[in-house]
Formats: structure tokens, C-alpha cells, sequence
């Protein structure tokens, strides 16, 4: 029997194992995926998801595959336009999009050398319960004889879709509809810093250059435009492109040299799902998905399997019931996303509100409050000191003050 199994081993499920194992837990993580493998992802990792893998001494090994270091980040909404970066978070001046059959693969393999057993290639069918707790998983490699495996506890970790929630009947209890699709490839022959545009007509343009000497480019659009989008992919791409940053587009056409097919992100709703049930818990996107548009995916998967990780030991060792310290786990991780998830879900609609306009508008008036911004994007500057409201009272002083007046005051 192992302490906890966990299912999906990507970048919630593999460091749970390892973090776990490193305790001196007993650990089996599975996963219908072999690796190295791909999987859809904005492969962003924010300053805060970088502290997490520097704290677990993973950071430079992944530094080692050489993906491109970004320290200059371009955001722009319509008219409005930011560009900087974020100050230092534990000492982190950049950020990476790695390739995720790079990253997947080293997490799994650091899961391994702490000590967790992986199966890959395995493929759970069912959830095992004993006297109203989860015992346990059932599933099979292939066509191959069904397996099972018994633990103490069960984590899903995998993604949006989780099976494992699907079997314990994990509720989504909060939801916001998903308003955009997302459409992307990888390029060669870009020299391109990191490109976040949203134009009129309420569409975007991302793009950051990944391994391989290639850039992720990235468009989004309103779902119900999806049809039309699909009639002329490449010409549609192509478009959005050229409507949100023209000399972009025409640099993409001259230059830029499509290496893979076009992969889709037709994302389900943003939502919460119950995450904390009698012997189970749900990680990662499985229990808590947003839309990709603030990348925040793979840092909040870091982040809060560290939280899991900690409350998971507490119960196992005995230091209090594991149930009540994993419940708690839950609530950590609602109270410290939740200004993501709204902030996200904000901006993914790819038309400000008016007062995201205002306070965006008047932040790229103000070089501090615009680092501010970066920092709110990287997970250094909390939401609440961003957005509070006399916080925002000094920056429209500030940006409203007679510029001769502002240089005194400044200096």
C-alpha cells in the first residue's frame, strides 16, 4: 500500500510526488501520457512558479536547457501601452516558456529520484473506496490486464478535464463562462521580446520566444467568431495578427517560419471545483482552471502543490487528521487566487472594463505604478496592494500633477 497515489504527472502531480517522497512518503504517481511528451500550454512560468522550482533546486537544470530568458515584457491593451518588467522575486530577474517536453520531463524524473514510483502510459478507469474513503486507483497500460493500487490517499492532478474528478463527483461550485479560443504555433526566424496586444475589434496577439530557437505564437478571438475562424486557419492567423501589430505580421510573413501545425485551446469555462473529499483531493488544474490568457497556469500549479504537499505531510505523519488538513488546503488556495482568477477572467473577455481602463491607462503614465503592474503580473506585488483604493488615489494625483510640479516632487 502507498501513502498517497497520485494521478497526472505534470507540473502539479510530479512535484507533489517528489515533495511528498523527499518527506519519506511512499508515492505512485500514474499517467496516461509517456514522457517526453507534449500536452497544450502556454509553457509561461512567472518569477513566483521560477521561486518555487528554485527553492525545490530543480531551477537550474531547467536553466540548463537554455530557454531564452525574458526580462522585457510588452502589454498592451487597445490603446494602452506597458512595457518593463517586474523587480527581482527571490532574487529571479527573468522568466521562461520552456517547451513542456523539456519541463514535464524533468519533473517527472525529479519525482523519481526523491524517491516516487511513475507508471506512465497508464490510463485510470476507476477510483477505488473503502467504507466512504478513496482507497485507491484501477486502470491499465494499454490493452494490457486492469491493475490496481491501494493508498491512503488519492490525488488527481490531472488537468481541466480530471478523471479523477469525474469519479468522485467533485462539484464545480464557482464558474465563469470562457469567453475566447486561442490558436497557436512555433516559429523560427523571430527576434521578437515578449509580445502581449490586444486590439480593437476584440482580439490578441501573444508571443515569447521558447527552446529550439523558436517563438510561441499565440491569437485569440471571441468564441462565437470560432466558426469563421476555422473556415481559413492560416489566413485567419495571419490576419489578427496584422490588424493588432502590423509590422509584427509583416515581419512574421517575411521571416518567420511556421516549424509545427496549428494547435487549438478551446478551453472549458473558468472555474473551482470542491478539491477535498474523504481520502481524496484535486490539484492543478483539476480542481481550479482560468483562462491561459494571464499564463498563470503552471505557477499556480507550483504554488499550490507546495500547500497540498505540507498539508498532506501534516495528516500522514500524524499531526492532525489528514481530511482536516487537506480541506484546509482548499481554502488556502481560494483566498490567495482568487484575485488572479478575477483579474484573469477580466481580461480574457479582450474588452476593459471601465474600470480596468482607468486604472491601466493611468498606469502607464507612472513608471512606479508600471513596475507595480509587472510585478501584479509576475505574483510579487499582491492584488490588494495594486488595486487598493488609496494606493490608485496617489496614482491619479501622481499622473494628473502639472509636469513641472512631478519632477520636483520626484526628485
Amino acid at each position: 500500500m502507498y501513502d498517497v497515489i497520485v494521478v497526472g504527472a505534470r507540473c502539479a502531480g510530479s512535484p507533489l510526488a517528489m515533495l511528498l517522497a523527499r518527506r519519506g512518503h511512499k508515492v505512485l504517481v500514474v499517467d496516461r501520457a509517456t514522457f517526453p511528451s507534449d500536452t497544450v500550454s502556454t509553457h509561461y512560468i512567472h518569477q513566483a512558479g521560477l521561486s518555487r522550482l528554485q527553492d525545490w533546486g530543480i531551477l537550474d537544470r531547467l536553466v540548463a536547457t537554455e530557454p531564452p530568458a525574458m526580462r522585457h515584457l510588452t502589454f498592451s491593451y487597445t490603446d494602452i501601452f506597458l512595457e518593463g518588467f517586474a523587480d527581482p522575486i527571490d532574487g529571479i530577474t527573468e522568466v521562461y516558456s520552456p517547451r513542456r517536453t523539456i519541463l514535464d520531463e524533468i519533473l517527472v524524473d525529479e519525482a523519481r529520484k526523491a524517491g516516487a514510483e511513475v507508471v506512465e502510459g497508464f490510463t485510470v478507469t476507476d477510483v477505488i473506496f473503502t467504507e466512504g474513503r478513496a482507497a485507491g486507483v484501477r486502470g491499465r497500460i494499454g490493452d494490457g490486464p486492469e491493475r490496481e493500487f491501494t493508498a491512503r490517499f488519492v490525488v488527481g492532478a490531472d488537468g481541466r478535464n480530471s478523471t479523477v474528478a469525474g469519479l468522485v463527483k467533485a462539484e464545480i461550485y464557482r464558474s465563469v463562462p470562457a469567453a475566447c479560443f486561442v490558436y497557436y504555433s512555433y516559429y523560427s526566424g523571430l527576434d521578437w521580446t515578449f509580445q502581449h496586444r490586444t486590439g480593437f475589434g476584440e482580439q490578441q496577439l501573444g508571443a515569447w520566444p521558447t527552446h529550439h530557437g523558436q517563438h510561441l505564437v499565440a491569437v485569440m478571438r471571441r468564441k462565437e467568431r470560432m466558426r469563421e475562424f476555422r473556415a481559413d486557419v492560416e489566413g485567419s492567423f495571419h490576419e489578427i495578427i496584422d490588424q493588432v501589430v502590423p509590422e509584427l505580421g509583416e515581419d512574421l510573413r517575411t521571416n518567420g517560419k511556421r516549424a509545427e501545425n496549428y494547435r487549438a485551446m478551446a478551453y472549458p469555462d473558468n472555474f473551482y471545483r470542491r478539491s477535498a473529499g474523504p481520502g481524496w483531493a484535486l490539484v492543478g488544474d483539476a480542481g481550479y482552471h482560468k483562462d491561459p490568457f494571464t499564463g498563470w497556469g503552471i505557477t499556480d500549479a507550483l504554488k499550490y502543490t507546495e500547500v497540498l504537499a505540507e498539508k498532506l505531510h501534516e495528516g500522514l505523519s500524524g499531526a492532525r487528521p489528514i481530511d482536516e488538513s487537506v480541506e484546509e488546503y482548499t481554502k488556502i488556495r481560494d483566498a490567495e487566487s482568487n484575485g488572479t482568477f478575477e483579474l484573469t477572467c477580466s481580461l480574457a473577455e479582450l474588452s476593459l472594463t471601465p474600470y480596468y481602463d482607468s486604472v491601466f491607462r493611468a498606469t502607464s503614465m507612472s513608471p512606479e505604478y508600471t513596475t507595480k503592474f509587472f510585478g501584479l503580473i509576475a505574483g510579487g506585488v499582491p492584488g490588494e496592494e495594486f488595486f487598493a483604493p488609496a494606493n490608485l488615489e496617489r496614482l491619479y494625483e501622481d499622473v494628473n500633477m502639472p509636469a513641472d510640479r512631478r519632477i520636483l516632487t520626484q526628485s
